[in-house]
């Protein structure tokens, strides 16, 4: 095997819980059991020079982000003053997020030699920092990819539009990139066409045989299904949905199980619920994963349009259970109350599973470079 030297650089790494840690968590992992060497530019978060020393990751600080982050406080109009704040900043200057460009412009400073460079977004201004720190000539390695889990200027599942000019530092940053990566194929129109051709695939990657499930006696008393994931108002809205749940009569026994960082959709569906509407603390992937193993089956509240989906579905593939999709924000009842009674003919489905085990993922990342 032709062992490679990779440098990864990522906001987000274990043992963070989100899409993005997970992503850059694995493939340093698994390029290090194929005996490559790999370095991780991260912060300096909690257990994380310990988890890299013990699977033989070199990690890099990439250093505190000491801006203040906006808060919502107050009640009333000082509240509504303060949720325009906190928006606003973000969106017209990616505010606390656009020091990332200085840390990691400044982290690659010294950082040359690499067979491959892998930057991961969200947010957008890591790729920023690396477009910043290349040159005209670039010595920090002979390919960068910069891997995007959902577009920047072509997303369709947020409130507002990010403003024109970020458009700019987009095509700034993709002309500088050898190659960027998207999750999925429908992904690639949220991306300016003229970079069309230096996309490609490469979805979220997993150990499948790192997961355990739960193997006991399933509860046969009441149906249990469950979420993990966030919620947006108006786009991945639980609202019908559970108002439909509450309205069902007390001869339909279920628990509906909901983790999310995201409660305030839910919160007034709870109490009219009777306990079949529950709130769970947030856990770990893995410990999620082992609850929901436990389901009937899952729940996704699919994106609004095609270019951004939710790596969940691929937690849903690994736990093999049904899995009940709200299309876009419609809820067929009378699937629903199929799924209730253990009829899941209709369950969504999902095409090459082991598309999704990180050995295949890593094969195409090296492809990319090779």
């Amino acid at each position: 095997m032709n062992k490679k030297n990779i440098l990864l650089v990522s906001n987000a790494f274990y043992p963070e819980n989100s899409p993005r840690s997970h992503r850059a968590t694995e493939l340093a992992k698994e390029l290090v059991c194929q005996g490559h060497t790999v370095k991780v530019i991260t912060h300096n978060r909690e257990d994380v020079k310990g988890f890299c020393d013990s699977h033989g990751i070199v990690f890099k600080d990439l250093g505190k982000l000491t801006w203040p982050v906006p808060r919502i406080k107050g009640i009333g109009l000082i509240r509504l003053f303060w949720r325009v704040i906190v928006r606003f900043s973000t969106l017209l200057f990616e505010y606390p997020m656009v020091q990332l460009v200085s840390l990691v412009k400044k982290s690659l400073k010294n950082e040359k030699g690499y067979d491959l460079l892998i930057s991961i977004a969200v947010p957008y201004p890591i790729h920023w920092g690396v477009a910043a720190a290349i040159g005209k000539v670039n010595n920090i390695a002979k390919v960068w990819v910069a891997d995007c889990g959902d577009p920047y200027m072509g997303q369709e599942n947020d409130t507002f539009t990010a403003p024109f000019y970020f458009g700019w530092i987009e095509k700034w940053f993709c002309r500088k990139a050898d190659y960027v990566t998207v999750p999925t194929l429908s992904a690639i129109k949220g991306y300016y066409k003229e970079f069309h051709s230096k996309i490609k695939v490469i979805p979220q990657g997993f150990k499948f045989e790192d997961l355990e499930l739960y193997k006991g006696k399933k509860d046969t008393s009441k149906v249990i299904f469950g979420y993990g994931g966030m919620f947006i108002p108006g786009r991945r809205d639980p609202s019908e949905f559970l108002a439909y749940l509450n309205s069902l009569d007390e001869t339909y026994q279920f628990e509906f199980h909901i983790y999310t960082k995201t409660p305030a959709l839910v919160q007034t569906y709870i109490e009219g619920s009777k306990g079949r509407i529950q709130l769970k603390a947030l856990v770990k992937r893995n410990e999620l994963l082992f609850e929901m193993s436990k389901m009937d089956f899952v729940v996704n509240f699919e994106n609004i349009g095609t270019t951004q989906t939710p790596s969940k579905l691929i937690d849903y593939v690994m736990i093999q259970k049904p899995i009940f999709a709200v299309k876009n924000q419609e809820l067929q009842k009378g699937m629903l109350l199929e799924f209730l009674h253990g009829d899941y003919s209709n369950a969504k489905t999902i095409e090459n599973p082991d598309q999704y085990r990180i050995e295949n993922i890593i094969k195409r990342f090296l492809n990319i470079n090779n």
